[in-house]
C-alpha cells in the first residue's frame, strides 16, 4: 500500500487546513507529526470502521479526523492552527485489529511520505 498524504501548506496562526490520506481502504489510519529537531508524535487516529477516533491532548478540540469510504480517504481537519503545529505530517495505515494502541506507531505497517504544515505567527 502506497499512502499519499496531501494538503499541507503555509498558513497564519488561527487558520485552517485539511490534510488527506489515501488510499485508506479498510485500515485503521493514524496521523503523526514531526517538528524540526523533535521526535515524531501521535496526532490523531481513526478506527477502520469509524467507531473510534483518538486525539493527542495538544490537538483535542481543534483537529478532527474522519474518513470517507466512498473516496477511500481519511481527512484531518485542522482548525485554529498554532505555530507549534508546524511539522511534517505523516499518515499511516494499519490492520483492523492489533495488540498496539491506535496511538502507537507500532500499530501501523504503511506510511505516507509526509506533508509539510507551516504555521506562521
Amino acid at each position: 500500500v502506497q499512502l499519499q498524504a496531501s494538503g499541507g501548506g503555509l498558513v497564519q496562526t488561527g487558520a485552517s487546513l485539511r490534510l488527506s490520506c489515501a488510499p485508506s481502504d479498510s485500515y485503521s489510519v493514524g496521523w503523526f507529526r514531526q517538528a524540526p529537531g523533535k521526535e515524531r508524535d501521535f496526532v490523531a487516529a481513526i478506527r477502520w470502521d469509524s467507531r473510534g477516533m483518538y486525539y493527542a491532548d495538544s490537538v483535542k478540540g481543534r483537529f478532527t479526523i474522519s474518513r470517507d469510504n466512498a473516496k477511500n480517504t481519511v481527512y484531518l481537519q485542522m482548525n485554529s492552527l498554532k505555530p507549534e503545529d508546524t511539522a511534517v505530517y505523516y499518515c499511516a495505515a494499519g490492520p483492523k485489529n492489533s495488540g498496539h494502541s491506535h496511538k502507537s506507531e507500532n500499530r501501523y505497517y504503511y506510511w505516507g511520505q509526509g506533508t509539510l504544515v507551516t504555521v506562521s505567527s
